[in-house]
């Protein structure tokens, strides 16, 4: 079995201004302060966290969803991509966020709960009240 993991956040900037923040290296690396390289195409690479994290875009909803295949430096050889899907729902105070994450190697899902919030999360909040 595999560790899964869901967690979320309301912004009060609509869900298109992080969908596209998040699709774009600039932004992705000014919201989350650290280094990234990603793409907006489907089938795109992209490379987050300093290089902590790799994968590629499998589907994209404009403004609604991001899936992507997901693998962190921390990974064995061994393990396959795991699965991340990060649904942007518009709500009249703004934006709910919500990063589910799925076929993470066995033990390794509360350290990455853990991550999505500190390092995404959090940040971005600061981030979008500018």
């Amino acid at each position: 079995m595999s560790d899964q993991l869901k967690v979320s956040a309301k912004f009060s900037v609509p869900a298109k201004e992080i969908y596209a923040a998040w699709l774009s290296s600039k932004q992705h690396t000014e919201m989350t302060n650290i280094k990234a390289h990603v793409s907006s195409e489907e089938g795109g690479k992209f490379k987050a966290g300093g290089g902590y994290m790799t994968g590629k875009n499998l589907g994209l909803v404009k403004n609604k969803r991001i899936v992507q295949t997901w693998r962190s430096s921390e990974f064995a050889k061994s393990d396959l991509d795991s699965l991340l899907v990060v649904n942007f729902e518009d709500i009249s105070s703004g934006c709910k966020v919500t990063i589910e994450h799925s076929q993470i190697p066995k033990g390794q899902g509360a350290a990455y709960k853990q991550g999505w919030i500190d390092y995404y999360l959090l940040p971005m909040k600061a981030y979008f009240k500018k």
